[in-house]
C-alpha cells in the first residue's frame, strides 16, 4: 500500500513539475493584459471626450435651430 501512495505522490509532484515549467499559456494572457489596457485606456479616452462631442452637438443644433 505505500508502495503505491509513494508512487501517487511522485505522479503529483512531476505534474507540478511540468505546470511550473509550461510556457504556452503565457502568451495567450500577456495578449490578454494587452487587451485590457487597450480596453480601458478606449473607455478612458471616450468618457473625456464625451463633454466635448455633446457641445459640439449642441452648437450644430443651435446654429440649425437658429438659421430656420
Amino acid at each position: 500500500m505505500k508502495r503505491a501512495d509513494g508512487k501517487k505522490m511522485e505522479n503529483i509532484k512531476q505534474l507540478l513539475m511540468q505546470l511550473a515549467t509550461e510556457e504556452s499559456g503565457q502568451d495567450l494572457i500577456e495578449y490578454a493584459l494587452v487587451a485590457a489596457l487597450v480596453g480601458l485606456g478606449s473607455i478612458s479616452a471616450i468618457s473625456g471626450l464625451t463633454n466635448a462631442i455633446g457641445n459640439s452637438f449642441n452648437s450644430i443644433g443651435n446654429a440649425l435651430t437658429n438659421a430656420i
